[in-house]
């Protein structure tokens, strides 16, 4: 295992466009880093440049303590997954974990390389599957064989690029959790590639956010969630994304287009002498005042709102409610809309609320806020001006130290395990 590190990384191609501009990045030994942005950003090109199958235009990469800009992919000692699997039909599911090992002819004794199949087959539940060919398995277990190849390599490192695109949702669930659990067990520094944020949010112990070739944010889940660099970030992490609303200044109030919010004191340092701003509201941080405890519905500010139409997914309602976009924003929120591969379609407000709420469509529902969960960026450079820098260094101080928690219950159950295992 090793570090990877990245220092002002540059990939351009001949025509002189930055698929890659300036990304600096430390991944520690045995972190799980996510890359991940809309289609086109980067983030391809990046993994690509790490394992070797890309030219380093400018930059240094280093693995553990050794520069590798200008070694072979074969001499980086890295194992890479792919999203099409890259399995050979005419092999068994034995022969496609145990080909790396077998093309270093000589170097491992077959005792060897049956051992590290078997072990891999063990870790990843393929031991009854060992016999079968390619076509006969499902797509998760095809992907299972694919990272069963990289598994017994025993690399520095692993590079996941989109593995789990090609299966369907609940196949992407079940593999996520496998991916996972995987990773912990073994301890290996992971690089994993997605755009798919839901995949980003519950995997990584850090994601990196990318937007054309520029890195945005690197921090835990967690932080990218709570505490947003700028308008880009904020938009793309969440599931549904943050709601976008134009903010004008009247005295001591901040006019939305649904609500009046009182300027407090963190709101008005964050405005400052701005007469306009965006503001963004995350969906679950709206709540069905009807159902508030008094007290609770004191602290923040109620409105009522005019529901089109409601989603009812079992252990959540969606509200959706429309409002105008204030001309001199729109253009703004058009831009990021098809940067975040939106459909440019009608404004509306999206709001998560519990599932025993009552409210149904064409209700006058009344909301509640609080105005310490709302943000403010400037509606120029996106800036997240109400970040918190105190409370992101806090959430990510705790990523560290799940991260160790986990790792440590990691090795314990290995040495469990290991006590377990015949002699």
């Amino acid at each position: 295992m090793a570090s990877i590190t990245m220092e002002h990384i540059v990939k351009q191609y001949g025509d002189g466009f930055p698929a890659v501009n300036d990304v600096s990045l430390d991944i520690d030994d045995g972190e799980f880093v996510i890359l991940v942005g809309p289609s086109g950003c980067g983030k391809s090109t990046l993994l690509r440049m790490i394992v070797g199958l890309e030219d380093i235009t400018s930059g240094e990469l280093r693995i553990g303590d050794k520069v590798v800009n200008d070694k072979a992919p074969r001499d980086r000692d890295l194992a890479m997954v792919f999203q099409n699997y890259a399995l050979y039909p005419h092999l068994t599911v034995y022969e496609n974990i145990a080909f790396p090992l077998k093309l270093q002819k000589g170097q491992y004794p077959a005792e060897e390389v049956d051992s590290r199949v078997r072990r891999a087959a063990h870790l990843l539940e393929l031991e009854e599957h060992l016999d079968r060919k390619p076509a006969n398995l499902s797509g998760g277990q095809r992907q299972r064989v694919a990272m069963g190849r990289a598994i017994v390599r025993q690399a520095q490192a692993f590079l996941f690029d989109e593995p789990l695109s090609n299966l369907d949702a609940k196949l992407r669930g079940q593999m996520r959790t496998e991916i996972a659990r995987l990773q912990r067990n073994l301890g290996i520094t992971t690089v994993y590639v997605t755009h798919d944020q839901t995949e980003a949010m519950t995997l990584g112990d850090r994601v990196a956010v990318m937007r054309r070739g520029i890195l945005q944010q690197v921090a835990s889940p967690r932080g990218l969630y709570e505490q947003p660099l700028n308008l880009f970030v904020a938009g793309f992490i969440g599931s549904p994304p943050m709601n976008f609303l134009t903010g004008q200044v009247h005295g001591d109030v901040l006019r939305l287009p649904i609500v009046d919010v009182p300027l407090d004191e963190r709101l008005r340092a964050a405005v400052g002498d701005r007469e306009l701003v965006i503001v963004g509201i995350r969906p679950d941080d709206f709540e069905d005042a009807e159902v508030l405890a008094e007290d609770k519905r004191a602290g923040g500010v109620t409105f009522d709102a005019s529901v089109d139409v409601t989603e009812w997914l079992g252990e959540v309602l969606y509200a959706y409610v429309p409002y105008e976009i204030h001309e001199s924003v729109r253009a703004k929120l058009d831009e990021l809309d098809r940067e975040l591969e939106g459909e440019g379609m009608r404004s509306q407000l999206v709001v998560a609320l519990e599932s025993m709420s009552r409210i149904r469509d064409g209700d006058t529902a009344e909301l509640w806020i609080d105005p310490a969960k709302i943000h403010v960026f400037d509606p120029e450079s996106g800036d997240n001006l109400t970040r918190d820098e105190q409370r992101a260094a806090e959430l990510e101080e705790d990523a560290i130290n799940q991260r160790r928690r986990a790792l440590e219950r990691a090795r314990l159950r290995a040495e469990r395990d290991g006590a377990r295992q015949p002699a």
